[in-house]
């Protein structure tokens, strides 16, 4: 529910200067106004003169970075802060996490959380794992999930974490595109927005239901007018305006050349798509004869299907250069967590394909005698 910013603020403030505070950013602007800077980072520092707390701003062309005593001169920047017209604030203590939204209405969307605590790791063993989303972190009561997808969500927002640049600023509009249950969806908006970011997000589910238990679990969590959800194809779905960045976890076979389509025909700055089951070109092979030499790898089926998958990858990756897309195929989660482990990220460059990019492409296809759906979708 929707509070008074004012009480809101001075809640933010008082943990801003806890002793206990680990790291805070101010990012976005309320309506109709615009911060002198563009995002604002604090976080406690150690100096030879002693215990400081590091303010790191940014107004949009280069940083600026300057350390505060803790007291007067902490609270003096601090209150300086505040008066910005941010339009989000996300500030973590070692008890605690708030993030804070500033509504069209000019009020304060809050969500606060107890900063999950972990045993401690025995002696001998690795270091604790460090989660971007804290498992027990209490959006996972509201949407659920198994520990094996929290995992998966977690290895996915650390690609994301690894694809967009460590300095974005401003508004980032994102859609997730085969959402089913949106654990996607809303682990990325609690992500990114943590991350200071102003998202607006938008899941795509073909399942009427869907979107309503979506739309429903995003009401509950006090996003709803951030994060929506629409019932549709990943073809034909309604999203405006076009996304910056597009997410496609485990769209099944075709669907995921769907999900590259949209977001190449959409310019999306960033592409990251899981790849399900792959049976399109598995079929293809099938209908022809293997190309000399190269008949032990389709003889055995499960070869055949695995070189299937490989092959799909790998032209997918091809055609996403070919459109202007720096693009490479990575593992993003322990094979041990699913088989489906392979993530397709992809960066727009705008750069044009070279003769020999084309050559290289129309060869494979050619020999192999397959049409990929992707290029059809984009031809």
């Amino acid at each position: 529910m929707p509070e008074p910013l004012d009480a809101a603020l001075t809640e933010v403030r008082a943990l801003l200067l806890d002793p206990a505070l680990t790291r805070a950013v101010a990012a976005g602007r309320r309506r109709g106004r615009r911060p002198t800077v563009v995002r604002a980072e604090l976080r406690p520092v150690t100096l030879k003169a002693g215990p400081r707390i590091q303010i790191a701003t940014s107004d949009g062309a280069r940083p600026y970075t300057r350390n505060v005593a803790p007291g007067p001169e902490a609270a003096v920047a601090v209150d300086e802060l505040l008066a910005e017209p941010f339009g989000n604030w996300h500030v973590e203590t070692a008890d605690a996490t708030l993030q804070l939204r500033v509504t069209k209405s000019g009020e304060a969307q809050v969500h606060r959380a107890a900063t999950a605590r972990r045993a401690a790791t025995p002696a001998g063993n690795d270091r604790a794992k460090e989660y971007l989303l804290d498992p027990g972190d209490e959006i996972f009561t509201e949407i659920g999930g198994s520990a094996a997808k929290r995992r998966q969500v977690d290895a996915f927002l650390r690609a994301l974490a690894a694809t967009l640049p460590d300095d974005l600023t401003g508004p980032l509009r994102v859609v997730d595109l085969g959402c089913g249950n949106a654990y996607l969806t809303f682990a990325a908006y609690r992500y990114l927005t943590g991350r200071g970011l102003d998202v607006e997000l938008v899941g795509v589910d073909v399942r009427e239901d869907q979107r309503r238990r979506n739309t429903e679990l995003a009401q509950r969590l006090g996003w709803a007018e951030r994060v929506s959800f629409v019932a549709g194809t990943i073809a034909d779905a309604v999203v405006d305006p076009s996304p910056d960045l597009v997410l496609a976890l485990h769209a099944c076979d075709t669907a995921t050349d769907e999900a590259l389509a949209r977001a190449v025909r959409w310019d999306a700055r960033w592409v990251l798509a899981a790849p399900c089951c792959h049976h399109d070109l598995a079929r293809q092979l099938r209908a022809h004869p293997t190309p000399a030499p190269y008949e032990l790898l389709t003889r055995q089926g499960i070869l055949r299907e695995r070189f299937a998958d490989v092959l799909t990858d790998a032209l997918r990756a091809g055609l996403l250069r070919l459109h202007g897309y720096r693009a490479e195929v990575v593992e993003f989660v322990d094979s041990q967590h699913t088989p489906r482990n392979l993530l397709i990220r992809a960066r727009r460059t705008g750069t044009g394909p070279t003769d020999a990019q084309r050559a290289e492409y129309r060869e494979l296809v050619d020999q192999w005698q397959v049409t990929p759906r992707l290029e059809t979708l984009l031809s």
